[in-house]
């Protein structure tokens, strides 16, 4: 089976500055992983690239099989991506929006996908309201109805829960890993909320200043650094302190803060 997404060598430079450096990971199918760092560590810059919002200054970027270089369109219409840093139209209803997406995207029976969306997430009480005058979790229900309308193959998500009370956070998280289940959708989460990652991700990038530095399971990530959880990880790694106790995924012995390479929006 081929890989959900496949990156090889991939490198962003801006002028003088290389926001993503050498960077190579093969995703499989079906899976959720993490894709971490501090600020300006890279992983927006990823996004956009694959995306095809961005274009590569070197490598490459397959998605479900398909060059993301030469063949973009026929991988975006199996894709889609969600952030709550990114507003749907605030004059349009979330009806409306979703309408709109629905007919970007070429979906089959729009109409019963949305509302089959609306009954699935519970956007009833407020689909006929214009998406800027809904608050922040009902905005975060709507843009994951959104990301869902093409019933994506692969899932970006930047934040997802970000400025959610842990209820309504706990509740996409939970329609999140449904959709996954139910669908075999691989999903690449950006975040910075360690528990979430914990929660949903089998296998975290760990990302810094644009590098590769280490990857693994969280539970495994975890063991080699000898800490109690991945909080204590992501600050190791991103404040450049840490030592692995393990084996580097290639193997051998390494500091985690030596650059590794692995066998892998702004809104479109």
């Amino acid at each position: 089976m081929q890989d959900a997404i496949l990156v090889q060598d991939l490198s962003k430079r801006y002028d003088a500055h290389e926001a993503v450096k050498g960077l190579s990971f093969a995703m499989p199918r079906g899976a959720t992983w993490g894709l971490l760092g501090g600020n300006g560590a890279g992983k927006s810059t990823t996004i956009s690239m694959l995306l095809g919002l961005l274009v590569p200054s070197a490598g490459q970027i397959q998605v479900l099989g398909h060059d993301m270089a030469r063949d973009r369109f026929r991988a975006l219409a199996r894709m889609n991506f969600s952030s709550p840093y990114v507003a749907l139209p605030s004059r349009l209803s979330v009806r409306e929006n979703l309408r709109v997406y629905a007919h970007l995207y070429d979906v089959p029976k729009a109409e019963r996908r949305i509302e089959e969306l609306a009954a699935s997430l519970s956007l009833g009480e407020f689909i006929d309201r214009p998406a800027g005058q809904l608050s922040a979790g009902q905005k975060t229900r709507a843009a994951l109805a959104k990301s869902l309308v093409n019933r994506p193959e692969v899932l970006l998500l930047d934040e997802p829960t970000a400025s959610l009370d842990p209820d309504t956070a706990d509740w996409i998280r939970t329609r999140l890993e449904n959709y996954r289940a139910e669908s075999g959708c691989a999903i690449l989460l950006a975040s910075h909320n360690m528990a979430e990652v914990e929660r949903m991700c089998s296998h975290v990038l760990m990302l810094r200043r644009g590098q590769l530095v280490d990857e693994g399971s969280p539970e495994a990530l975890v063991r080699r650094y000898g800490r109690d959880d991945l909080e204590q990880v992501f600050l190791d790694i991103a404040r450049d302190t840490g030592t692995a106790a393990g084996a580097a995924p290639g193997g051998g012995e390494r500091r985690a803060t030596d650059p590794t390479v692995a066998d892998l929006r702004e809104e479109a």
